[in-house]
């Protein structure tokens, strides 16, 4: 049961049965208690009713006779039929002082004589209570079976707890419609998501939001914003990505076109520009799917203990026949074997974009070297260069996508750095461009203390 409003009735209405429960078990004990004392007040009133209606003193001196045949005296001694019975619910019975019965209302002889006030007492099989009153010479004792002045107040227990039966299916009713009336502005909520075109991304009003729900919709605009930037984010990345693509595109068409108008003509064909472009295309769909991997939602970081040294070690001799073609020195410094958490494959192609960028950028020549250290027990690498360097004012703005500072280079996609930060973000590093002493570049990537995502 996943129903936020079955829950609510299932636990008030529950605790409303309850608490009538405990309410009706109390009430019954209260009502009992007082039909009690009621009927233990009657049998005091019929007991000195007796007292009172007896207005003779005959019984000083008569001998004893037989309790089953009562004088005409005794007889108007006694109390009226309404009294002493009670509707055949009381006995009366009259002893001398000496523990002698000589009248009784039963034809037997009813309950045995008690002490002064009130008893319970078991005679033939039944349970009585009873009230005794010294009166001079005489006893009088009124006697009430347990079992009829039980029946007696069972008959006013309906009468007693049907208000109560109302009441609890009044209440219950006015739950179900309060439960009802306070889920409303989340059905209202519901409809709203729902009913909503895919495209509309504004936030949701707050207007007449219980202070329970709003820290709900204030979440839902947050996310409705944040997909809002994501959809404009990948809609301007996709136009960079058909403008860039279009340049490399063009220039294939153009050179084979001109290939086809040399080979028509019998004049010389040169490839030499349809490589490059063909080259171009191929780094720049090989880095728009390194991007792709890269986005959140793409897969989770696989964190694992990865030996940087060995990865580093290996990457550089992968790149050593690409730097040989233009001369340059490429070489790895290393303090020692050096282990960080990360995913193995997103920091191989952290160290490929930072030595590629650096082997594409500096002349023929120039010096690389790949280091590896630990600083306050942090981790870090270092690619620097002795190229041409970056302005101060362009460090920043070489982290974004699709931005080349030479517009002449052909062969850049303006990606690689792109990379190296959200890589680097992934991995909660820091990252770092800063002026290699003497010229050129150096990109520093620090992972926190202990190496630790």
């Amino acid at each position: 049961m996943n129903s936020i409003h079955s829950r609510l009735l299932v636990w008030l209405i529950g605790a409303l049965l309850l608490s009538s429960l405990l309410a009706s078990a109390l009430t019954y004990e209260m009502a009992w208690r007082g039909f009690n004392t009621l009927r233990d007040y009657g049998l005091e009133q019929i007991a000195y009713s007796i007292v009172r209606h007896d207005t003779q003193d005959w019984l000083t001196d008569q001998p004893d006779p037989e309790p089953t045949a009562p004088s005409d005296q005794q007889v108007a001694a006694e109390p009226s039929q309404e009294q002493a019975q009670d509707d055949g619910q009381f006995v009366s019975q009259i002893w001398t002082s000496n523990g002698r019965l000589i009248y009784s209302s039963l034809t037997d002889t009813g309950p045995p004589l008690q002490e002064p006030g009130l008893h319970q007492v078991e005679w033939d099989g039944t349970h009585w209570r009873t009230y005794t009153l010294h009166d001079r010479e005489r006893v009088i004792q009124v006697a009430n079976p347990a079992e009829r002045r039980w029946h007696a107040f069972l008959e006013y227990v309906p009468s007693l707890l049907a208000p109560l039966a109302l009441l609890l299916l009044l209440l219950g009713f006015l739950i179900s419609a309060a439960v009802s009336g306070a889920l409303q502005p989340l059905r209202r909520l519901r409809d709203e998501i729902g009913t909503r075109d895919v495209a509309l991304l504004s936030p949701l009003a707050p207007d007449e939001m219980p202070d329970e729900v709003q820290p709900l919709v204030d979440t839902l605009n947050q996310l409705l914003a944040k997909v809002d930037r994501l959809l404009a984010t990948q809609r301007a990345f996709l136009a960079d990505v058909a403008h860039e693509l279009n340049t490399p595109l063009a220039a294939i068409k153009l050179q084979v076109q001109l290939a086809q108008q040399a080979q028509a003509t019998g004049q010389p064909v040169s490839l030499d520009d349809l490589e490059a472009g063909i080259e171009r295309a191929v780094h720049l769909v090989a880095q728009l799917l390194q991007m792709a991997r890269l986005e959140p939602d793409a897969r989770p970081l696989e964190l694992q203990p990865v030996a940087l040294e060995r990865l580093a070690r290996e990457r550089v001799l992968a790149f050593l026949a690409q730097a040989e073609q233009k001369d340059i020195d490429l070489g790895l410094e290393s303090e020692g074997p050096l282990e960080v958490q990360g995913d193995p494959q997103q920091l191989r192609v952290l160290v490929d974009n930072l030595i590629d960028n650096a082997l594409r950028y500096c002349p023929r020549g120039a010096r690389i070297d790949v280091r590896l250290r630990r600083q306050a027990g942090r981790t870090v690498l270092e690619v620097a260069d002795d190229g041409p360097g970056i302005a101060e004012a362009d460090k920043t703005r070489v982290l974004q996508r699709f931005v080349r500072l030479r517009p002449a280079d052909t062969t850049g996609s303006g990606l690689g750095m792109a990379i190296v930060r959200q890589i680097v973000e992934q991995h909660h590093a820091s990252l770092s461009l800063l002026d290699t002493p003497g010229g050129g570049l150096t990109v520093r990537v620090k992972w926190p203390a202990g190496g630790q995502v």
